[in-house]
């Protein structure tokens, strides 16, 4: 969204599910479809769907509630999830001779500003297909409010992503956000104000994608392209991939000398001379660290913002002040004057936001994600970060498909977490609850880490 907000608009308003099936029936047909050549995966694989199909069917038959809570690595997890419920789920329910009513869906929570960037038809037809908008930077109320009614009673189960954003690393788990966890409990506190004993579930979902057919050549020539990106010409033609590795970690390290002169001259940030390291590879994270600090340091001073120590707090803190400059309730009431002028400052904003917008895409980059384990995956993962971001950079919609050829995922399905064996330390108090939510939520990023299937070396 760092471009398309020049001017002010009014207040964002909340984009409610609903669900068309007329929609649903069209879009779960052209999916596959979409899945194969519009997203270049060659297969999907569902692991232990069959624990989905058997708890969605209680569900349908009024015996839980469920709450599904799925990895999110990439910005194609939606239309994956999609795929696992509209075709995988009664694929498998059928030949286990479930009887499942269709359609096989489920509400989702999905963020408000997807639709400032994808454009309004998404946030269309994402509510016809039982998308929830949630502002990502405040307590939204109607959102919320919407979820735990949906939650208790509506027609679908409802999924979220915990990790709350993208991270681009499939053998990586990205923080973990504790709203998933505590919709569970409200649903709970809910059941019991309605005088209903119901069992809350929570169903984690990994969603892990890996090459088709992994070439070290196409690796070299990705290589090439994103040098002669950034003007960070090599005398190397090497497929070899130790040689690619210290390609990339050039690349990487030339990268942040230019973000780093780019804030020093810029914005007079100070990078002052760091101590040894044992390693390039701690060089490199330390020096990431150091520049995600300074992108946000920038945008915090513009808008009058405190630092605080948990990195996703401050870029959502960031992100709404940023909206509440570009998306404004008294427009009416302005003269043109102050109208021209909150333009300027919606326009200013919506510059500043990009600082936090570098800052998310760095932030998953530790230096040791392809060193701890060098797999062609892992160095895929890393290259695809670096070539977004040069997109982004230059305003370009992505499309990374053609760099790495065709890719395949696995969808695999967790054990069931069931929320009243935590019910009583979540009621004795405040404390308590907040205990209970962290626990419900290792165990979530627990069972993530566990889906992962480590790649061949």
């Amino acid at each position: 969204m760092s471009s398309v907000v020049a001017t002010a608009q009014p207040p964002l308003h909340f984009l409610p599910q609903r669900f068309s099936y007329p929609v649903w029936w069209t879009v779960a047909r052209l999916l596959p479809f979409y899945i194969r050549y519009g997203l270049g995966l060659n297969r999907v694989e569902g692991v232990n769907v069959e624990t989905l199909a058997r708890y969605y069917q209680q569900f349908q038959q009024g015996q839980v509630r469920l709450l599904i809570a799925f990895r999110h690595p990439c910005t194609d997890d939606p239309l994956v999830m999609g795929y696992l419920m509209w075709h995988l789920l009664p694929q498998t329910a059928r030949r286990l001779g479930i009887r499942l009513r269709p359609p096989t869906n489920g509400y989702f929570l999905y963020d408000r500003g997807i639709p400032l960037w994808a454009g309004e038809q998404i946030g269309w037809l994402f509510s016809r297909l039982g998308g929830i908008s949630i502002m990502r930077g405040k307590l939204d109320s109607p959102a919320l409010r919407s979820a735990r009614e949906l939650l208790l009673e509506g027609r679908f189960p409802l999924a979220a992503a915990p990790e709350g954003a993208t991270n681009e690393h499939n053998e990586l788990v990205a923080p973990l956000e504790p709203g998933v966890a505590q919709l569970g409990f409200w649903c709970l506190e809910d059941l019991a104000k309605a005088g209903r004993s119901l069992p809350v579930v929570i169903l984690p979902v990994g969603i892990q994608y890996t090459l088709s057919q992994p070439s070290w050549e196409r690796m070299a020539m990705l290589m090439t392209q994103l040098e002669n990106r950034l003007g960070c010409p090599t005398n190397s033609h090497s497929t070899e991939p130790q040689a690619l590795y210290h390609r990339l970690l050039n690349l990487a390290m030339h990268l942040l000398d230019r973000l780093e002169t780019f804030y020093a001259t810029s914005y007079r940030q100070d990078f002052p001379e760091l101590p040894p390291f044992d390693s390039p590879n701690a060089e490199l994270a330390a020096r990431i660290q150091r520049l995600l600090n300074s992108a946000l340091v920038v945008a915090e001073s513009y808008f009058g913002l405190k630092a605080s120590e948990d990195f996703v707090s401050r870029c959502r803190r960031i992100e709404q002040a940023a909206w509440e400059r570009m998306f404004r309730g008294d427009l009416a009431q302005l003269s043109a004057v102050e109208r021209c002028l909150a333009d300027w400052l919606a326009e200013e904003a919506n510059v500043r936001l990009r600082h936090m917008r570098l800052a998310e895409r760095f932030t998953s980059i530790t230096g040791s994600y392809v060193r701890e384990k060098f797999t062609i995956d892992r160095f895929a993962d890393v290259a695809l970060i670096l070539w977004r971001t040069f997109d982004w950079l230059e305003g370009k919609s992505p499309n990374v498909n053609r760099l790495v050829g065709l890719r395949q995922v696995r969808v695999s399905v967790g054990e069931p977490l069931n929320l009243e064996s935590y019910w009583p330390l979540y009621r004795r108090d405040r404390q308590g609850a907040r205990q209970a939510v962290k626990e419900v939520t290792d165990q979530i990023r627990q069972q993530f880490e566990a889906l992962i299937v480590p790649t061949d070396s």
